[in-house]
Protein backbone atom coordinates (compact mmCIF):
# COMPACT_ATOMS: atom_id res chain seq x y z
CA UNK A 1 0.00 0.00 0.00
CA UNK A 2 1.05 3.74 -0.72
CA UNK A 3 2.42 5.43 2.35
CA UNK A 4 1.52 8.94 1.68
CA UNK A 5 -1.24 11.42 2.99
CA UNK A 6 -3.84 11.06 1.02
CA UNK A 7 -7.21 8.86 1.12
CA UNK A 8 -7.72 5.20 -0.31
CA UNK A 9 -10.17 6.88 -3.45
CA UNK A 10 -6.85 8.82 -4.41
CA UNK A 11 -4.96 5.54 -4.71
CA UNK A 12 -7.65 3.57 -6.81
CA UNK A 13 -7.53 6.93 -8.86
CA UNK A 14 -3.53 7.06 -8.93
CA UNK A 15 -3.12 3.13 -10.46
CA UNK A 16 -6.15 3.85 -12.74
CA UNK A 17 -4.86 6.78 -14.45
CA UNK A 18 -1.31 5.20 -14.30
CA UNK A 19 -3.07 2.00 -16.03
CA UNK A 20 -4.53 4.39 -18.86
CA UNK A 21 -1.49 5.88 -20.03
CA UNK A 22 0.94 3.06 -19.48
CA UNK A 23 -0.14 2.40 -23.41
CA UNK A 24 2.12 4.57 -25.57
CA UNK A 25 -1.42 4.84 -28.19
CA UNK A 26 -3.70 5.85 -25.06
CA UNK A 27 -1.03 8.70 -24.44
CA UNK A 28 -0.74 9.39 -27.78
CA UNK A 29 -4.67 9.95 -27.81
CA UNK A 30 -4.57 12.06 -24.56
CA UNK A 31 -2.29 14.20 -26.32
CA UNK A 32 -4.50 14.89 -29.20
CA UNK A 33 -7.12 15.07 -26.95
CA UNK A 34 -5.29 18.18 -25.50
CA UNK A 35 -5.51 19.85 -28.90
CA UNK A 36 -9.18 20.18 -28.69
CA UNK A 37 -12.46 17.96 -28.92
CA UNK A 38 -11.48 14.90 -31.60
CA UNK A 39 -13.86 12.52 -33.81
CA UNK A 40 -13.21 8.43 -33.29
CA UNK A 41 -12.73 8.85 -37.09
CA UNK A 42 -9.55 11.45 -36.91
CA UNK A 43 -8.14 9.56 -33.93
CA UNK A 44 -7.71 6.53 -36.12
CA UNK A 45 -6.57 8.41 -39.14
CA UNK A 46 -3.85 10.09 -37.49
CA UNK A 47 -2.44 7.14 -35.26
CA UNK A 48 -3.11 4.54 -38.01
CA UNK A 49 -5.38 2.73 -35.65
CA UNK A 50 -8.82 0.61 -36.44
CA UNK A 51 -11.91 2.22 -35.14
CA UNK A 52 -12.29 -1.09 -32.69
CA UNK A 53 -8.92 -0.59 -31.19
CA UNK A 54 -9.73 3.52 -30.81
CA UNK A 55 -12.93 2.51 -29.50
CA UNK A 56 -10.78 0.31 -26.61
CA UNK A 57 -8.55 2.77 -26.09
CA UNK A 58 -11.19 5.23 -25.48
CA UNK A 59 -13.07 2.88 -23.53
CA UNK A 60 -9.36 2.25 -21.07
CA UNK A 61 -9.68 6.42 -20.69
CA UNK A 62 -13.15 7.17 -19.91
CA UNK A 63 -12.87 4.70 -17.35
CA UNK A 64 -10.08 6.19 -15.62
CA UNK A 65 -12.46 9.50 -15.79
CA UNK A 66 -9.69 11.13 -18.46
CA UNK A 67 -12.16 11.81 -21.21
CA UNK A 68 -15.64 12.52 -22.33
CA UNK A 69 -17.71 11.30 -25.23
CA UNK A 70 -20.23 12.69 -26.78
CA UNK A 71 -22.15 11.11 -29.94
CA UNK A 72 -23.38 12.98 -33.14
CA UNK A 73 -27.23 14.03 -32.45
CA UNK A 74 -27.57 12.66 -36.34
CA UNK A 75 -25.54 9.64 -36.81
CA UNK A 76 -24.50 7.94 -33.31
CA UNK A 77 -21.48 6.45 -35.56
CA UNK A 78 -19.51 9.66 -34.75
CA UNK A 79 -18.39 9.88 -31.70
CA UNK A 80 -16.34 13.20 -30.26
CA UNK A 81 -14.03 12.72 -27.37
CA UNK A 82 -12.92 15.59 -25.49
CA UNK A 83 -10.88 15.78 -22.23
CA UNK A 84 -12.38 16.18 -18.62
CA UNK A 85 -11.16 18.82 -17.56
CA UNK A 86 -12.23 18.90 -14.20
CA UNK A 87 -11.02 15.32 -13.24
CA UNK A 88 -7.64 16.19 -14.96
CA UNK A 89 -7.17 19.57 -12.23
CA UNK A 90 -8.13 16.60 -9.96
CA UNK A 91 -5.41 14.22 -10.92
CA UNK A 92 -2.73 16.97 -11.06
CA UNK A 93 -3.38 17.08 -7.36
CA UNK A 94 -3.51 13.52 -6.38
CA UNK A 95 0.22 13.63 -8.43
CA UNK A 96 1.43 16.76 -7.00
CA UNK A 97 0.55 14.87 -3.74
CA UNK A 98 1.99 11.29 -4.51
CA UNK A 99 5.04 12.78 -5.82
CA UNK A 100 5.97 15.85 -3.47
CA UNK A 101 9.67 15.98 -2.59
CA UNK A 102 9.03 17.06 0.90
CA UNK A 103 7.52 13.60 1.13
CA UNK A 104 11.11 12.08 1.06
CA UNK A 105 12.87 11.47 4.31
CA UNK A 106 16.36 10.51 5.65
CA UNK A 107 16.46 6.96 6.48
CA UNK A 108 19.26 4.04 6.88
CA UNK A 109 18.38 0.90 5.88
CA UNK A 110 17.91 -1.90 9.11
CA UNK A 111 19.16 -4.84 7.13
CA UNK A 112 22.22 -5.30 4.64
CA UNK A 113 26.25 -4.45 5.01
CA UNK A 114 25.44 -0.55 4.91
CA UNK A 115 22.39 -0.91 7.73
CA UNK A 116 22.00 1.19 11.06
CA UNK A 117 22.16 -2.05 12.56
CA UNK A 118 25.79 -3.55 11.29
CA UNK A 119 28.55 -2.75 13.86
Amino acid sequence: MLNYTTQATDEKRLLQLFKALSHANRLRILDMLMEGVQCNCEIAERLHLSLSLISHHMRVLEDAGLIKSERDSEDARWIYYSIDQEALLTYQDSIKAFLDVSRIQLRCPSCGPGSCNSS
